[in-house]
């Protein structure tokens, strides 16, 4: 069988060594991911722009079906794919963040969109498998990590056959929570291929033209590992190589023109090392940071910030330095790293002397108390202290405009933790108070987005108190003047979902799914919505799709298991419990389905084993005290039978239950039992087979003269 390959070695002849030694298919590409040249994506946007044009001639349909994932990873495609609709939000000048920031899985669902085009194009290509060669993977940033590891899963070596090539060891995954982890696709999924222990770097080798090498150097963009170049860029005067990156800076400022992807990485790099550090270069991270900041690219974010903020001076620049260090804490908490995060604001808090700064830093925190740390350091007590910090800053300031704007901003994070807590009545008041202040003292038309921020969080606190017109009514306002936002299709048809509408919930679900790459969440959902409507055909193929994007969503695995059990399907849903069970022996719910196929396969002993471990990791699961009890009665136990099926009534009063545990009685002789189940069934289901068990036992009770 064929399968994916790492290759790490210290040096680049060697791994070419390794790689020529393999018997490959015929290659797709060869791309480096090396992040110092383009940033996020460079290898995802290498890749596509190699193979674009010839998969957007051969499959046309592919360009509107992926147009987000296209422009996202590679802004070179822009012009050969429907231009995105959705305005994406950024910060005005001298205002607050923006309202919403797109989720830490969006970056998940480009690289799974990136995977469906691969497998799109690679459908219209003859039936021949390809290479794709990766260079410098240990260089990646972690877009093209998450995407390499969605890739090493979800693509068959068979077709495309992956060669990774690193240094001698495969970095450790980046802090904080890993959606993909590419070290654990690269153990599960590839055959590693290790060079010869690393020698000493060799001495530098002398060179005809110094100068010559030391501009090869810089012109590999940070990727170079020529010790004889490194060592003769290294040996210049600082004001030479400084003068090398800026005719190089020069030089890619023309490419970015058309190429912009180039200004997230190479063009960044020579600017911070150019003439102008703390100028140019700084100006270069920041619009790298603030591009990766509004495409939810938040491990990106942190870094370029990081960067930046080793490059300026918080005295000389304080505007700069702020809108730097707010943006990666920002990004930090929003990567999940929230300690890290709280520790930047704390610096910021004892840098600066601004109470304009101090009260957007008050706001922050709070977001961390209320929704960024871990469950258990979550504390409504503390982020209310911190965002009434902030509400008593903006009160203090002179603007009218900005004191109304901020008031009301701050106050909305006041009505978050107000829901967190239980008291949605109370966020209610604050948004509502929040959006006729705004309208009061705001021209119309002023910061709009905020306005419509405001419609949608009262839409949230609504659905999640349960007054769902009024949430729907909140939702039609907002997406009167915002129809291209996938969360709130998302939304909405949860809402509709709980009114008893399936068919529009349906409807909404596969709106979201079109206005974003695809996530397992709206899959779900959209079966959920099938089965009402009673399109089980439909179901199933919306589950085996989560399960293809997420395979240890264990909720949608017993969905999917239970359905094909439900259709007669048995051999397909033993495999599909197994595969579950592979990654979560310990799912009571798995185990129990697992006993009920094995109790339909005869193999009794089996489905008992399977049970009794259920019923040990969940004693309180009733399914799998009757099923336990249907095979005690199968086996002529009819103690057991009636002891598992009294305790299964006990946590479930369930008709079927009833209706077996009559058929136990009457086995037992114990017709008044029996008929009081068969009644008790009867009551709720018209069963002739019931009806006359009842009556028979009846009989047998009166004859009996009890």
């Amino acid at each position: 069988m064929r399968s994916h390959h790492w290759i790490a070695a210290a040096r680049p002849t060697e791994r070419d060594t390794l790689r020529a030694a393999l018997a490959l298919p015929p290659p797709l590409a060869r791309v480096s991911a090396h992040r110092g040249l383009r940033g996020p994506y460079t290898a995802a946007g290498t890749l596509l722009r190699a193979i674009a044009d010839d998969a957007l001639r051969l499959r046309p349909e592919l360009g509107p079906r992926h147009a987000i994932e296209l422009q996202e990873a590679a802004p070179e495609l822009a012009d050969r794919v429907p231009r995105l609709t959705r305005a994406m939000l950024s910060s005005e000048p001298g205002v607050a963040p923006v309202a919403r920031y797109p989720a830490r899985q969006h970056s998940l669902r480009i690289s799974h969109g990136l995977t469906d085009f691969l497998h799109g194009y690679l459908d219209a290509l003859p039936d021949t498998p390809r290479t794709l060669i990766v260079d410098a993977v240990d260089h990646a940033d972690p877009t093209d990590r998450e995407f390499l590891a969605v890739l090493l899963r979800r693509m068959p070596a068979h077709r495309l056959t992956l060669v990774l090539h690193t240094g001698p060891e495969l970095p450790v995954d980046p802090p904080g929570p890993v959606d993909a982890s590419l070290l654990d696709a690269v153990a599960r999924h590839c055959v590693p291929h290790t060079g010869a222990p690393a020698d000493p770097p060799p001495a530098a080798d002398a060179h005809p033209d110094p100068l010559a090498a030391a501009r090869a150097h810089v012109a590999a963009d940070g990727t170079d590992e020529d010790p004889t170049r490194a060592h003769h860029y290294a040996s210049l005067p600082p004001e030479q190589r400084a003068a090398l990156h800026d005719a190089r800076a020069a030089e890619l400022a023309t490419v970015a023109a058309t190429e912009p992807s180039l200004r997230l990485g190479a063009l960044p790099y020579h600017l911070e090392r150019g003439s102008d550090p703390h100028g140019a270069g700084l100006a270069a991270l920041r619009h790298a940071q603030t591009h990766c900041k509004h495409l939810g690219l938040y491990q990106s974010a942190v870094a370029y910030g990081e960067r930046g903020l080793r490059l300026v001076d918080p005295t000389a620049h304080p505007d700069t330095w702020w809108e730097t260090i707010r943006d990666t804490a920002v990004a930090l908490a929003a990567a999940g790293r929230a300690d890290e995060s709280k520790d930047l604001q704390d610096q910021a808090r004892r840098t600066s002397v601004d109470p304009v700064v101090h009260m957007k830093l008050a706001y922050e925190t709070a977001m961390l108390y209320a929704r960024h740390f871990d469950a258990d350091r979550r504390d409504p007590d503390q982020a209310r202290a911190w965002v009434n910090q902030a509400i008593a800053f903006a009160d203090q300031l002179p603007d009218p405009g900005e004191r109304a704007f901020y008031s009301v901003f701050n106050r909305n994070g006041l009505a978050l933790i107000e829901t967190r807590v239980g008291r949605a009545d109370e966020a209610l008041r604050l948004l509502d108070d929040g959006i006729a202040r705004l309208d009061r003292e705001l021209h119309l038309g002023e910061r709009s987005w905020h306005r419509t921020g405001l419609r949608y969080n009262r839409a949230q606190v609504n659905a999640m108190s349960g007054r769902l017109e009024a949430a729907l009514a909140d939702y039609a306002e907002v997406m009167a003047s915002e129809n291209d936002f996938a969360d709130h299709y998302f939304n909405r048809g949860t809402i509709l979902r709980r009114l008893g509408r399936p068919a529009e919930a349906l409807a909404d679900y596969q709106e979201a799914l079109r206005l974003e790459p695809p996530f397992p969440e709206a899959y779900y959902n959209c079966a959920d919505a099938r089965l009402e409507l009673g399109d089980t055909t439909g179901a199933l193929a919306d589950l085996e799709r989560v399960l293809e994007l997420d395979p240890d969503r264990m909720d949608a695995r017993l969905n999917h298991a239970s359905l094909l059990a439900d259709l007669g399907e048995h051999a397909a849903a033993t495999r599909s419990v197994e595969a579950g069970l592979g990654t979560a022996p310990d799912d009571p719910h798995l185990l129990t389905l697992h006993g009920r196929l094995l109790a339909e396969a005869g193999q009794p002993d089996e489905a008992r084993g399977a049970l009794d471990a259920a019923l040990r990791l969940a004693p309180d699961l009733a399914e799998a005290w009757g099923l336990r009890a249907a095979l005690a009665f199968e086996a002529g136990d009819l103690t057991a039978a009636t002891a598992d099926f009294d305790r299964a009534l006990d946590l479930g009063d369930l008709p079927e239950l009833r209706y077996n545990r009559g058929l136990v009685h009457e086995a037992a002789g114990r017709f008044p039992q029996a008929a009081a189940d068969f009644a008790a069934y009867l009551a709720t289901v018209d069963d002739p087979d019931a009806r006359a068990r009842h009556d028979a036992c009846r009989r047998a009770t009166e004859q009996a003269g009890v």
